[in-house]
């Protein structure tokens, strides 16, 4: 049989260019950091999610970063962005049992990526953010600490720290002075109202070593978030709120009317505060509009 060269050199040709394309495309994906084609599709699915995030359509989006997360483990930003979907799908304060199973699996996510990346910023402040909003305020705060240890100036946490102080000490407080028929509103201190006996004399002993240092933490969190912020008016109404719990364990009026005072004086600050940035917003505006 006669061989027809041409058809021959043609096929060649042909082979040669679809081989080249293959080893260029290989490489070029390499360039991109993509060793095979699931490395791909894994990027793609990131991306999608990403979108559907963008949407808010948190569910598809936790199925598409799944998907890449499947498909290439070594991907971290699915892994992290999955957890955050799973997060974003949490409703604060329901307690049924499919929401809780939600907080749950966003929580075992992040503390998987921080196996591999123990600073992983993200993780770490999700973490401590899902915990408050499941009011398990000792994990959040243990959480918010961990935060800090990896970056001390995240003024979030400080002030975090001090709302969570806030409640572990106004709770207990009012529930004494329930017991004692002693109303939210009645003035304190609340050792120097009535007359307590030896046994309510014990018991308030009790609550106040419990509570003030959990309200001097408070503090101590609130004044290094304004330290890094000065303009920090959310921690400075906390401070004020504080120094109010602190004041009803005084031992004496004037103790009392000390502690006010600086409650009181922290209120007007964050009144100052919030008025001037009021003001240069509004001349910032104007000036803009010139």
């Amino acid at each position: 049989m006669k061989i027809n060269k041409k058809v021959y050199l043609i096929a060649g040709i042909s082979f040669g260019v679809v081989l080249l394309l293959l080893i260029g495309g290989k490489l070029a994906l390499n360039a991109m950091g993509v060793k095979n084609v699931d490395s791909l599709r894994a990027r793609m699915a990131l991306n999608n999610g990403v979108q559907a995030f963008s949407a808010g359509d948190y569910v598809r989006a936790a199925e598409r970063f799944e998907e890449a997360s499947t498909l290439d483990p070594d991907l971290d930003d699915a892994r992290v962005y999955l957890a955050y979907s799973t997060m974003m799908q949490y409703t604060p304060g329901a307690e049924y049992q499919e929401n809780i199973d939600i907080a749950n699996k966003a929580l075992d996510g992040f503390k998987a990526v921080l196996e591999d990346d123990p600073e992983n910023s993200t993780a770490l402040q999700s973490i401590a953010s899902l915990y408050f909003q499941m009011k398990e305020m000792d994990l959040a705060k243990d959480w918010h600490h961990k935060v800090l240890a990896v970056q001390p100036d995240t003024k979030e946490s400080y002030y975090t720290i001090g709302v969570i102080c806030w409640t572990q000490s106004y709770e207990p407080r009012l529930e004494f002075r329930a017991e004692l028929g002693m109303r939210q509103e009645d003035p304190g201190p609340i050792r120097t109202k009535g007359r307590l006996n030896r046994s309510q004399r014990e018991a308030l002993a009790e609550v106040g070593e419990e509570v003030v240092p959990v309200i001097d933490e408070g503090l101590e969190a609130l004044e290094k978030a304004i330290e890094i912020d000065p303009d920090y008016d959310d921690a400075m109404a906390y401070v004020n709120l504080l120094f109010r719990e602190r004041a009803d364990f005084s031992e004496t009026d004037e103790e009392y009317d000390q502690y006010l005072t600086q409650a009181d004086d922290w209120v007007q600050r964050a009144l100052d505060t919030r008025k001037r940035r009021a003001e240069e917003s509004t001349t910032e505006l104007i000036t803009q509009d010139e």
